[in-house]
């Protein structure tokens, strides 16, 4: 019979899509041919030998943490973060920030490479001076006890109790604990997942590290009124007098089972609904539900490159496909002569003309629609640009969208991706409109994490054009 636990010492050959190491062993379970299980193993290198102990073993694979590690690799280094362990929000703590690079660059130019392209158009991966205290917005979530955390790696269910984060802002960590002391101290109740009940669900926040203004939106299945005014009225004391940067702290209702930040009423506590934030001298405002960089810093790093590979002039025309509230449209609609941004989110479109009009820009046209029905939309009306931009989400832009952008030939394309991957895939289906793959520079935005954006810029050759 099969021991329900066995302990291994195994060494590690490759890490998985969200940084794990992965390792085989094979078991002697008495019979011809010994059985193959793989392992999963967080917190380890390619190369270390790991010992390991695999509760009921007799299975194809198993989620494993190393009980010591054998053999370390040269470029393992001490976790700073005392949630390190158990935490969801990092998985490479335990790696130098140089090895988070290599392996960065060597990732972008492998899944470039098997897509038939060349690797050594990829350049090295611009990384932070210090990769530290980066984010400029967190969503932390309450337990059923009422403390308040990020998500246990692995368990969306379990929430770790933080006594801070690294990677957050350090003022944006002061007014989070505040907000947890407050909660402990009025005995609020968390949200419960499985039974729907309870109060508090998520606290965001939200900081622009230039102008330092700070947002607190408190997601609450209950209104701030009734017996909740006391407690309000002390969080609102709390908060004014001890964080004046904090100009805007929300209430967010928000009642539905599905677990998002998201708000049916929205209560304005203290000062606006919104902050003002600003990338390369241009001011933009955001609301609790705006998408904008979390890394301002490497964002307008992001924004340089595309300036930079593009050249643009007075006389080009663009489009910003994946617009969003205008982070790339504003800077470009500054150096040509029109541009068009596409967003099939009303609000966030609603958020880039007004933050365009804020900025005094009146050479922007925004539209809300679909990618693939706004840019033949977009096509018809504004013509054929001379650059077209586009930053899309994670899945990537997908075949028909790319095959629109080849078929109406812009003179070049320059591509922000946030997952390597798919802009791999994608940028072949404009190999085959004669596009040009001309550079790929990787930044790092997410030190201590997987992920990894690209700039990438493709000229239409003139024999393509001509066609």
């Amino acid at each position: 019979m099969t021991s329900n636990v066995e302990t291994y010492v195994t060494e590690i050959e490759e890490l998985d899509k969200k940084g794990s190491g992965r390792s085989v062993v094979w078991r002697d379970i008495g019979q011809v041919n010994p059985k193959k299980l793989k392992l999963n193993i967080p917190q380890s290198l390619v190369g270390e030998k790991v010992k390991v102990t695999v509760e009921n073993p007799d299975r194809k694979w198993a989620i494993v943490k190393p009980e010591e590690i054998v053999e370390g690799h040269s470029e393992r280094v001490e976790a700073p973060c005392p949630h390190f362990e158990r935490c969801g929000g990092c998985v490479w703590q335990h790696w130098s920030y140089e090895g988070q690079l290599k392996e960065k660059t060597n990732h972008v130019k492998k899944v470039i490479e098997e897509q038939g392209f060349d690797a050594g158009l990829v350049k090295d991966v611009i990384g932070m001076t210090n990769p530290w205290h980066y984010r400029n917005k967190m969503e932390f979530t309450f337990a059923k006890d009422g403390s308040l955390g990020l998500h246990e790696a692995g368990n969306f269910r379990k929430i770790i109790s933080l006594e801070t984060c690294l990677i957050a802002g350090k003022e944006m960590v002061e007014a989070t604990m505040e907000v947890a002391k407050w909660a402990n101290d009025h005995h609020l109740s968390g949200y419960d997942k499985d039974t729907h009940q309870g109060l508090l669900r998520h606290l965001m926040v939200r900081q622009s590290f230039v102008t330092g203004e700070i947002m607190l939106g408190l997601f609450a299945t209950e209104s701030p009124a009734g017996d909740l005014e006391q407690a309000v009225e002390d969080l609102k004391e709390r908060i004014t007098g001890n964080f004046p940067k904090v100009k805007s702290l929300l209430w967010l209702e928000n009642r539905d089972w599905a677990d998002r930040t998201q708000s049916e009423k929205t209560h304005v506590l203290s000062g606006r609904d919104y902050i003002y934030d600003e990338m390369l001298g241009y001011r933009y405002r955001l609301w609790f539900d705006t998408f904008f960089q979390t890394n301002p810093l490497q964002a307008q790093k992001l924004v340089e490159l595309a300036l930079e590979m593009s050249k643009p002039t007075k006389n080009d025309k663009m489009i910003d496909l994946f617009c969003g509230v205008g982070t790339f449209s504003l800077p470009f609609a500054s150096a040509v002569g029109k541009l068009a941004g596409i967003e099939i989110v009303e609000s966030s479109i609603e958020s880039a003309k007004r933050n365009a009009e804020d900025n005094g820009i009146t050479n922007t046209y925004f539209l809300a629609k679909d990618a693939r029905r706004g840019i033949d939309q977009m096509l018809e009306s504004f013509g054929v640009p001379d650059i077209l931009l586009l930053d899309p989400p994670r899945s990537g832009a997908g075949g028909k969208v790319m095959r629109r952008i080849g078929r109406s030939k812009p003179k070049q394309v320059v591509y922000v991706s946030c997952n390597p991957d798919t802009f791999a895939t994608d940028i072949l289906e404009l190999a085959q409109f004669g596009y040009e793959l001309k550079q790929v520079q990787p930044v790092d935005l997410f030190p201590h994490t997987v992920h990894v954006e690209c700039v990438a810029q493709l000229i239409l050759t003139d024999e393509a054009a001509t066609l």
